[in-house]
Order: C-alpha cells, then sequence, then structure tokens
C-alpha cells in the first residue's frame, strides 16, 4: 500500500481538482482529504458518511467556581487574556497551556477537553474517503491531519486497498508537514506566477527536508511561458520530474459546478492531460519501489 499527497506552496493553482480526478482514475484507492482548515473535496466527491468522529484538539482551562478564592494569579499569569477580571475563562482565547492550572494557589483550574472538529469516513462513488472539519478559530490542524492520515491508512490495510490518495493542504506549515511526512512521495502542482515559483521552492524545500521523492505539474502553464521556463529549469537543476503542464481552462469550473472531476466531466485537453499525468505519476511512484 502506497500514499501519495498532492501539494502546493500556494492556495489556488489546482491541487483538489487534481486529486478529486486522481481519484477518479484509481481503482483501488482510499481517498483522504487534509486539507482540514478548509475542506473542499467533498464538493466534488458528494461522500456519504457513514461515521462521525469528534475530534479533540488543545485542552481548555475550567475554573471550579466553588474552590476559587478570586486571588488573580492565574490572570496575572495567563499571556493569552484568556481570564477575565472575575476571574472566568473565555474559551475562545484559552491556548491551552496550562499555566493557570499550575499557578493556582488553591487547584482551583483543570484542563479539560474541548472538541475541535470532527472526522468522518464515508463512501463515494470512487470508493471511501476520510475527511475532516475543523471548528471556526480552532488550532491543531496539524494533529486532525494526523487523525485523518492514520484513518485512512487503517483502512486501506483492511480493505486491501493498493494506495491512499491525500489531498494536502497549501502552504509549508505543521499541517503540510503533517500531511507528507512518511508518504512514498509527493506531487507539488504549481502555476507560472512569481508567488507560484517562490511558494514552490518553499514546499520542495520542505518535502527534500524530509527526504520524500517529489514531483511536479505545472497548471495555466501558459498563462506565462517564460516563468514556465523557469520553473521546468528550476526542476532540472533539482532532478525533479515534470510530469505534466496543464493549460489555462474552464473545465475545472464547469465540472465542480456539476459536483463532477475533470475526467468525469468532459474529455477536454485538460482532462486528458490529468490522465497522462496520472499515469506518469505511478511510474514514478513504481520507480520509488524499485529504489
Amino acid at each position: 500500500m502506497k500514499q501519495l499527497t498532492v501539494i502546493s506552496g500556494k492556495g489556488g493553482t489546482g491541487k483538489t481538482t487534481i486529486a478529486a480526478a486522481f481519484a477518479s482514475l484509481a481503482h483501488n484507492a482510499v481517498i483522504a482529504d487534509c486539507d482540514v482548515d478548509a475542506a473542499d473535496m467533498h464538493l466534488i466527491l458528494d461522500p456519504d458518511v457513514q461515521e462521525t468522529v469528534d475530534f479533540y484538539g488543545l485542552d481548555v482551562a475550567v475554573i471550579d467556581p466553588d474552590q476559587c478564592t478570586k486571588c488573580g494569579v492565574c490572570r496575572e499569569h495567563c499571556r493569552f487574556d484568556a481570564i477575565t477580571p472575575d476571574i472566568t475563562i473565555e474559551a475562545h482565547r484559552c491556548e491551552g497551556c496550562g499555566v493557570c492550572e499550575y499557578v493556582c494557589p488553591v487547584d482551583a483550574i483543570t484542563m479539560e477537553n474541548r472538541r475541535s472538529g470532527w472526522m468522518y469516513r464515508s463512501l463515494t462513488r470512487f470508493g471511501p474517503m476520510v475527511h475532516a472539519k475543523l471548528g471556526i478559530g480552532e488550532e491543531a490542524s496539524g494533529k486532525l491531519v494526523a487523525v485523518v492520515r492514520e484513518s485512512a491508512r487503517k483502512m486501506a490495510e483492511e480493505q486491501e486497498r493498493d494506495l491512499v490518495i491525500i489531498d494536502g493542504p497549501p502552504g509549508t506549515g505543521c499541517s503540510v508537514i503533517a500531511a507528507i511526512t512518511g508518504v512514498d512521495m509527493v506531487l507539488i502542482i504549481t502555476e507560472p506566477s512569481l508567488s507560484g515559483i517562490h511558494d514552490l521552492e518553499r514546499v520542495v524545500d520542505v518535502a527534500y527536508h524530509f527526504n520524500i521523492p517529489a514531483t511536479v505539474c505545472i497548471n495555466k502553464y501558459d498563462i506565462n511561458d517564460e516563468n514556465t521556463r523557469l520553473i521546468e529549469e528550476y526542476c532540472d537543476d533539482l532532478e525533479i520530474p515534470v510530469v505534466g503542464r496543464l493549460p489555462f481552462d474552464n473545465t475545472p469550473t464547469q465540472a465542480m459546478i456539476n459536483e463532477m472531476t475533470v475526467c468525469e466531466y468532459s474529455d477536454s485537453e485538460f482532462s486528458r492531460g490529468v490522465t497522462r499525468i496520472w499515469e506518469k505519476v505511478l511510474d514514478e511512484l513504481l520507480q520509488v519501489d524499485d529504489q
């Protein structure tokens, strides 16, 4: 069983469009939407939720009013201004650090689990899917990504699936690290803009830091030929395979409106390009096996 994560240095490059298309082209895969801060693969795959699991991230401080003497020591030590002058907890400000519990002279404060989101195990027309939703303003997205990945891995093993296709979050933060750590390969979706090139370099650095083989797809390659050439030269210098180039096209937008993947929606140049990229990605995964 192999794991492939589709990532991008910045948002809006077409990462979810391509990951969802891969799900439609794979024959024995589990799909994991690990962009938990802004999950949207469900808009395309229309999953039928089979199980909902509460996710508990950071703890929150709770004050026992019967024990509290209103001495204010906890408020003096709280760096997040989460304790009001009348010594109550503003839960949305609490970062769960536990300092208030530590300094309270009468042990009136305890740290309790707080539900921060939900994980879902679902069925789609292309097979099983694990996805999640982080609550508004909640932290610990990296921890939730790890929970989603572990659930998808177990599901793949139990159902004897060959591949886990992971739609990762954009950027280079802790949620991205959680989405790529230990996978067999990452496919980085980029675009020929200045910000696209800059963020491509950053996310390549992250992948190389964790010794994960990378491949690159250039989306909207025809909006700037010079920048496309620069991306290809950069990848060539680092011996990163460029598995394909996709044109600027309205097929992804129209497909999403119709709750379909691009490969389901049409036989356009864009859709055929995604299919060719999928075939090359599978070849690269086999080469990782051989190494």
